[in-house]
């Protein structure tokens, strides 16, 4: 049911992410890539709504932190799994 989630609904652009002094570019690909991996790794039967909760949660977790530019496939991979393997509990919040 993933497939009813439309995933450019919620890609970003640098217009957008706001000052990075200068690495507005790295940042908006980031984001990005964390939307595009948390969609990829979710099951195909998941909620519509419930995926719509979880790409909302990518923008309030990561927009302000600073550690966003300089973010690691693997270490994004690894957010994106730990994000649907407890999904309840970010849920809840």
């Amino acid at each position: 049911m993933k497939e009813f989630v439309v995933i450019h609904d919620y890609l970003v652009a640098e217009s957008i992410v706001g000052d990075w002094d200068g690495q507005e570019e790295q940042v908006t690909e980031r984001m990005n890539e964390i939307y595009h991996t948390l969609y990829d790794l979710a099951e195909e039967d998941i909620e519509p709504e419930v995926l719509n909760q979880l790409l909302e949660l990518v923008w309030e977790t990561w927009i302000g932190q600073d550690v966003l530019p300089d973010l690691e496939t693997d270490d994004i991979y690894d957010w994106c799994r730990h994000m649907l393997d407890n999904r309840e509990q970010h849920l809840q919040n």
